[in-house]
Order: C-alpha cells, then structure tokens, then sequence
C-alpha cells in the first residue's frame, strides 16, 4: 500500500481498533505480572516503576520491534526512486541498505503488525517508510531499552521478594543507576525523533486530526516524557541520599 497523499479522518474501523487495542493492553497486563510478582507489600513507587518497565519492555519488543522488522524486510521494488510517492519518506542522498530501486517498511506489507503502524503513519508518515533517523533509534530503543527495561523488573522482583538487607542495597542501588540511564536514554530518543520535524516545518506530521495529535502524536509520545522524568526524579533524590548516607557513614567512623 503507497502512503497516502494526505492522511485520511481518523475513522475507527476493525483494523484501527484492534491496534489501539493492542496498545491499550499492555498496562493491564503489565499490571498482572506486578500482583504476581511483587508482594502485596511493595511500595507504590517499586509497583509503578516495575508497571511501567513491562510496559516499556512489551512495547518497545512487540510494536516498536515490529517497526524494525518491516524496514528490513517489507519492500516494494520501483523502477524509478525519485518518480515514488513515498520518496520523501527516505533521507535525501543514501538510501536504505543502499537499495535504490527499493521502498521499505509497514507501507509494504498486508501483516497485522503492519496494519498498526499504517494506522499511526496517518500522525506521522515516517514510520510508514524508512525514515534511517527513527531507524537509527528504534535499534538502540528496541536492542538495549527493552532489554534494560526487563532487568529493571527482574531487578525489582528480586529487591522487593529479598530478605537480606546487603543483597537488597546492592540490587537496589544497581536498579537505580539502570533506571537513571534508561529514562536518559527515553527523553533523549524523544526529543530526537520529533526535532528534525520541528526544525524542518513539521512536514511528516499531521496535526489537523484531532485524533491524530492528541492522542497518536501527544499521549502516546508524551508517556515517554513524563514517565522517565519522573523516575529521573526519583533517581535523583535515591542517590542523592546514598550519597549522603555513605558520608554520614565515614564520619561516624572516624568519630567513633
């Protein structure tokens, strides 16, 4: 399917509904594994943290690894590049994987996976081609965020199920420092999947749709904002207080 000239109304049809629903499933589920993983017990802040990173994790594996796997594998051959409506979608000058009579990614595709990210296309065009930015983050998001996401859970399961107060401080403190580099990470991919919009007239994007803005573009984007701000937060004041409390411990000492 070639990318639409303009994106179309938003319209909630069968397609349209069960990837907004897939997408909407995985905080109730993430939210599951937390009542059978975690004790009754846990602190709001570790339920939260731990929520979110399986939400991460499944969203960044499924549907973002799901992105990664249309660029690389679903393709239509073009026998001239610069005449294609989705030209536009690729980098000016290199091409993806260097196929110049090629066009990749969900535009290509009839698979279901397919069909969410043609759905979130109509918001923001480049996720429906090659766009080699987004690409280019999507590998580090899906190859390393997720995976630190998971460790981050395993990391909380182990912290909250724990009796030994040393095991505990060690995985505590080691949970932190993952946590502080993964919402890093998170605000930074953020902010580079959106400034070269910004800084070249918000082209790809759709922002007449109300739909297409506030939910597609701003709620769906913006989780990411919010979210990892708040546990940089937390981080912050956790080491913050390590730190502290490791002096106070020196000094103590030497007093003593």
């Amino acid at each position: 399917m070639p990318p639409p000239a303009t994106p179309p109304p938003f319209q909630l049809d069968l397609g349209t509904g069960l990837s907004l629903a897939l997408a909407f499933s995985f905080m109730p589920a993430a939210q599951l594994l937390a009542s059978r993983l975690l004790p009754r017990t846990v602190s709001k802040k570790y339920y939260w943290i731990f929520t979110w990173c399986v939400y991460d994790f499944l969203t960044h594996s499924i549907i973002e690894g799901s992105y990664l796997y249309h660029c690389f594998v679903s393709y239509e051959t073009i026998s001239n590049h610069s005449d294609h409506p989705s030209s536009s979608l690729l980098a000016k000058g290199p091409s993806f994987l260097g196929y110049t009579d090629r066009n990749y990614g969900s535009y290509y595709s009839q698979g279901p996976m397919a069909r969410l990210w043609q759905e979130y296309a109509k918001a923001d065009s480049r996720w429906g081609g090659s766009d080699l930015n987004v690409i280019s983050l999507e590998l580090l998001t899906v190859l390393l965020a997720g995976p630190a996401a998971a460790y981050i859970c395993y990391l909380i399961a182990r912290i909250t199920n724990s009796s030994n107060g040393t095991e505990k401080a060690r995985l505590d403190a080691r949970m932190w420092f993952i946590a502080v580099v993964l919402s890093t990470g998170e605000l930074y991919g953020g902010f580079m999947t959106f400034a070269p919009e910004w800084l070249s007239g918000n082209t790809a994007l759709a922002g007449d749709d109300p739909i297409y803005l506030w939910l597609y573009l701003v709620f769906f984007n913006g989780i990411w904002v919010f979210v990892p701000a708040w546990i940089l937060y937390l981080g912050y004041y956790e080491l913050t207080g390590a730190f502290v409390n490791g002096v106070s411990s020196q000094h103590l000492r030497k007093v003593s």
